[in-house]
């Protein structure tokens, strides 16, 4: 597109061509060229993996996080209506430090309601820079190329933290491995 541009001015243009004349075809030229380095790039960014593992991943953690965090706070709740319950058995200053105590754990379980907030605030950008990146590929990438990261420089290669409950190895996974050190 940019040749074309440059090959529409030059036809445009007759005898010698001007400082200014020159010093334009020369940025033009310099943007065509940035242009197509960015196209290069873009193509070799490996985008299926950021749109078809990478995001839908990051979003899949951070429901389990939304989801652990709610029951915990849940089992946190439980516990503070059973001491809820014996404080109702005492009388005096025991029953109401149990009655500021479980009212100050209620409070702070209000955590779980900002976090996923929070939480789904992300997802939702996530979302959009998937969008995004679909889009400037769509537009600047003639043809799609796969960059080959080798599988040491790979992020999601690593095993750090717990795992999604579909794809965790069970107890007889862990066992067997245990038993292959033997």
């Amino acid at each position: 597109m940019v040749a074309e541009v440059v090959r529409a001015v030059l036809t445009t243009m007759t005898g010698d061509l001007t400082p200014i004349e020159a010093s334009l075809l020369q940025e033009v030229e310099a943007l065509g060229r940035t242009i197509a380095t960015a196209k290069q790039e873009i193509a070799a960014l490996r985008v299926d993996d950021i749109t078809a593992s990478h995001i839908p991943l990051a979003t899949d953690e951070l429901d389990a996080i939304v989801s652990h965090t709610a029951a915990a706070t849940d089992a946190i709740l439980e516990v503070c209506e059973t001491l809820d319950k014996v404080a109702d058995g005492l009388t005096g200053m025991p029953a109401e430090q149990l009655r500021n105590a479980t009212t100050r754990i209620y409070e702070a379980c209000g955590f779980q309601d900002i976090t996923g907030q929070r939480i789904t605030k992300v997802v939702t950008a996530l979302k959009m820079i998937e969008a995004k990146i679909a889009n400037i590929v769509v537009t600047f990438s003639d043809q799609r190329q796969s960059a080959v990261i080798p599988e040491a420089q790979c992020p999601t290669k690593l095993l750090n933290g717990p795992q999604l409950p579909a794809v965790a190895m069970d107890q007889s996974d862990i066992d067997k491995l245990m038993a292959s050190f033997d």
